[in-house]
């Protein structure tokens, strides 16, 4: 990670720096690829009061951007105001990436199945298996020819020439389509 210290209308200290690297170090807990993080420490003296800006710039490969700006009377103080929202920021960011890879295939097929359940349960509509012929490539012809020759099926999946998935139904004028 590329780490930039930049003091504007200050002069930055090795404390100053010391304190910063060491709560930059405190970000890499959260494994979010940090490429770069700049921070710029700004002097203000507004009506003869004295006070300090801390701006974090922080960027992370495949996302945006990070910018933190904080002010207060000391420059420790502004630094670790700063420090805290960057944690804020990625930990939520961390929790938002590591919760939508939490969904267990488990626990996806569970709830696919009450789903299921579900809809059978309900005496409206039902739903009947099918089992798939897809042992070979068939021409539309041959797809066509099996359809016909079997009046109680409605439909044929199957796999063309191209090996493209297709579906062969009968319509209800007697006729056929094809998707």
């Amino acid at each position: 990670m590329n780490i930039s210290i930049v003091g504007r209308h200050f002069e930055l200290t090795d404390a100053i720096k010391n304190h910063i690297e060491s709560a930059i170090d405190g970000l890499k807990k959260y494994n979010l690829d940090i490429i770069s993080t700049r921070v710029v420490i700004d002097a203000d003296e507004k009506n003869g009061k004295k006070g300090y800006s801390v701006e974090f710039v922080i960027n992370m490969a495949n996302k945006n951007t990070v910018v933190i700006r904080q002010k207060d009377k000391d420059v420790y103080a502004a630094i670790d105001l700063a420090i805290d929202r960057a944690h804020k920021v990625l930990r939520r960011h961390h929790d938002k990436v590591t919760e939508h890879k939490s969904v267990r295939p488990d626990e996806l097929a569970a709830a696919h199945e009450a789903e299921i359940a579900a809809a059978l349960a309900d005496d409206s509509d039902e739903i009947v298996p099918a089992e798939l012929e897809l042992y070979k490539p068939l021409e539309i012809e041959e797809a066509l020819n099996l359809l016909k020759s079997s009046p109680d099926r409605q439909f044929i999946v199957f796999n063309d020439i191209e090996g493209k998935m297709r579906v062969l139904y009968r319509r209800s004028d007697g006729r056929f389509g094809l998707y």
